[in-house]
């Protein structure tokens, strides 16, 4: 008994376009023709589309397929593969669930890690900041980052910080010399319970990368203004001296 091309996707579950799909990636090979010009499959045809589903319903791709050949019923190796690459799969969508829940539980931003994202909300940063952050959680090793994250859920709340963030590019030196004395002492008393993580130390960029990026997300993000009174404020934490 021969089967024509529709009868034969019926009977495996499949469709009329995967079947001359396999076809002409070389997965099915072609039938013997009636009188007529219509294709008769026969039972190995049957069977060949039947692994071919079984095989693509498993995850397998037709590539990996037509490498198995159509000899191998237990393709050992191929199949420990994919389910390696299943179980790294279904662990990246289980945390990707995790990070959803935070993400919908806490309203917090969906551009930064569950490490920053909670701080971030917290602290009410800025634009500038807030995307100095999204760069700085690329930059950051894991500890660095955890480091980091509080720092910015005890950033100061003085309102010295909303004048550097509302500082505009023309601000003269003695404007800048002033904001940069008075974020000082705040500046250093954070510091002190919550050091500044070494950028470098564990950066999986490695220290001159992080180093680099860090530097032009700073001059992009931040006026020259800001960047000068950033300067400056440095100067004048040394001047304190240790808290």
């Amino acid at each position: 008994m021969a089967w024509s091309t529709r009868e034969l996707a019926e009977l495996t579950g499949t469709t009329l376009r995967a079947v001359r799909h396999y076809h002409e990636v070389g997965l099915l090979a072609e039938p013997e023709r009636r009188s007529n010009g219509y294709k008769q499959y026969g039972v190995a045809h049957l069977v060949r589309v039947l692994r071919i589903k079984r095989l693509t319903d498993l995850g397998f791709g037709l590539s990996q397929i037509a490498e198995m050949g159509d000899a191998d019923d237990h393709p050992e190796e191929a199949l420990r593969t994919l389910d390696a690459e299943l179980a790294a799969t279904i662990e990246r969508l289980q945390r990707a669930r995790i990070e959803l829940g935070l993400i919908l539980t806490q309203a917090a931003p969906t551009d930064l890690p569950p490490e920053l994202a909670a701080a971030a909300k917290k602290a009410e940063l800025s634009e500038a900041d807030r995307s100095f952050s999204v760069v700085m959680s690329r930059v950051l090793g894991s500890q660095s980052l955890q480091a980091y994250a509080e720092l910015l859920q005890n950033a100061p709340t003085d309102p010295v910080f909303q004048e550097f963030d509302d500082l505009t590019a023309d601000a003269d030196e003695d404007m800048r010399r002033d904001l940069a004395e008075r974020m000082a002492a705040p500046t250093r008393a954070v510091r002190a319970v919550h050091p500044v993580p070494d950028v470098g130390e564990d950066s999986p960029l490695g220290r001159r990368r992080a180093g680099e990026t860090m530097g032009k997300a700073l001059r992009e993000l931040y006026s020259t203004a800001q960047i000068d009174v950033l300067i400056r404020l440095e100067k004048e934490i040394e001047k304190l001296g240790p808290p």
